[in-house]
């Protein structure tokens, strides 16, 4: 029996992998801004501890973790799937706009790793799990400010499992695609408030697509859970979990343009270390 914490869990991934987790018989720690649609959604649950968060007050975060201790006793996976996307070119990203963003997003999963980590320390196991994106990867037009704080989660996640491993305790990025939820919804996905002309062949294209995508994307979120319960069982789990074939596709891609770009550019980029030392005569 495992016990989870897992931020965001009132829709979209965190409530199939609180559902599933509990469907095997482990407890569940289930953090949403409103519990109570949690608990409509999953019902009352000897195992399951529906506990209002938002993400963005560290106080609370440390409330939570401490209400989840003194329930079940110990946290041995943290999935910090709470977030939110921002579409809109860089500039025409306003400062607030992407401030609110980055305390959701990278401030908020600092807040509640942090609160989390001392339980896991003092058991010297657990698995923190974060959710990313493939835009945590490869840049996508429309998608920047957002994508850079999923390239914050993925560098996070890498340095993390550096400093946790000889503690016991993992540390992984998921990198989901395009997955059939509500992430394109309003209710998950704001705009930014500024249109400039100028992006509308590249940012202008993207919002278009998001609107035709909507519900209409190739991943299966009910598989994803599966693959998340099967990460947290894991031996050794790895640093990086991409899921669904345009991840894969994408990833891929990228790797292939990187190694290009470094092969063309090979003599400047080793041609800039100090010369070696001439021996004096």
């Amino acid at each position: 029996m495992k016990t989870w914490l897992i931020t965001g869990a009132s829709r979209g991934f965190g409530l199939l992998i609180a559902r599933l987790a509990l469907a095997r018989g482990d407890n569940v720690v289930a953090t949403a801004r409103q519990p109570q649609s949690v608990l409509r959604v999953l019902g009352e649950h000897p195992r399951l501890l529906a506990l209002p968060l938002d993400v963005t007050d560290e106080h609370a975060a440390a409330q939570a973790v401490t209400q989840a201790t003194a329930r079940f006793g110990r946290i041995d996976v943290l999935v910090n799937n709470a977030g939110y996307g921002l579409l809109g070119a860089v500039e025409e990203s306003s400062a607030e706009e992407v401030r609110r963003l980055y305390e959701t997003n990278v401030f908020g999963l600092l807040n509640v790793t942090r609160a989390v980590l001392p339980v896991m320390r003092r058991q010297r196991s657990g698995h923190v799990i974060n959710i990313s994106s493939i835009g945590g990867y490869m840049a996508y037009p429309g998608w920047g400010v957002y994508g850079s704080t999923k390239f914050a989660v993925e560098g996070i996640t890498e340095a993390l499992a550096q400093e946790l491993q000889p503690l016991g305790i993992h540390a992984t990025v998921v990198e989901p695609g395009f997955f059939r939820t509500d992430f394109l919804d309003a209710s998950s996905l704001s705009s930014t408030a500024a249109v400039i002309d100028d992006y509308a062949a590249t940012v202008g294209a993207m919002r278009g697509h998001a609107a035709e995508a909507n519900h209409q994307q190739p991943g299966d979120p009910y598989k994803l859970a599966v693959a998340m319960l099967l990460l947290a069982d894991a031996v050794r789990p790895p640093v990086r979990l991409p899921l669904g074939s345009d991840t894969v596709a994408r990833l891929r891609e990228k790797n292939r343009v990187v190694e290009r770009e470094l092969e063309e550019w090979m003599a400047v980029a080793l041609s800039t270390d100090h010369d070696a030392a001439v021996p004096a005569p």
